[in-house]
């Protein structure tokens, strides 16, 4: 079972972040430039929350706040729920499925190294069951 470690190692490592009390517009713009839909929300080399474009859609959009006006830490989700680098992508599957989630940072001694997303983890998984298939088919055909 293909843990997140390996994963990062193919996707890479990036973590995109933004300050909490960097305003939503900044946010949301440093999403659009780096092609993500979340980013983690540190205060110095802590993560203190994740914002994503579903709390925009929420709780600026939908709420008629000005996105200009609204600091990152108004709308970020502040208990976030992590992995570590040996979880596996099973593991984080069931996490993403049970809590909703579409991203999940990743730690190493409280340091985050890395961001997942369910797209992340849905291709890995994906591979992982072609292998399987192509390693059955061939031990069928022997």
């Amino acid at each position: 079972m293909q843990q997140v470690r390996q994963l990062l190692e193919t996707k890479g490592r990036a973590v995109y972040s933004v300050a909490e009390d960097a305003s939503v517009f900044e946010a949301i713009q440093q999403m659009s430039e780096k092609n993500v839909g979340a980013l983690a929300v540190m205060k110095g080399s802590e993560l203190v929350g994740i914002v994503s474009e579903r709390d925009y859609a929420r709780k600026v959009i939908l709420q008629n706040r000005s996105s200009r006006d609204t600091r990152v830490a108004e709308i970020m989700t502040s208990s976030v729920i992590s992995v570590a680098l040996d979880a596996t992508v099973d593991e984080c599957m069931r996490l993403c499925t049970d809590g909703r989630l579409r991203h999940l940072p990743v730690l190493d001694a409280q340091r985050v190294v890395g961001m997942v997303s369910i797209g992340d983890l849905v291709k890995a998984t994906i591979q992982e069951q072609q292998l399987t298939i192509s390693q059955l088919e061939q031990y069928i055909t022997g």
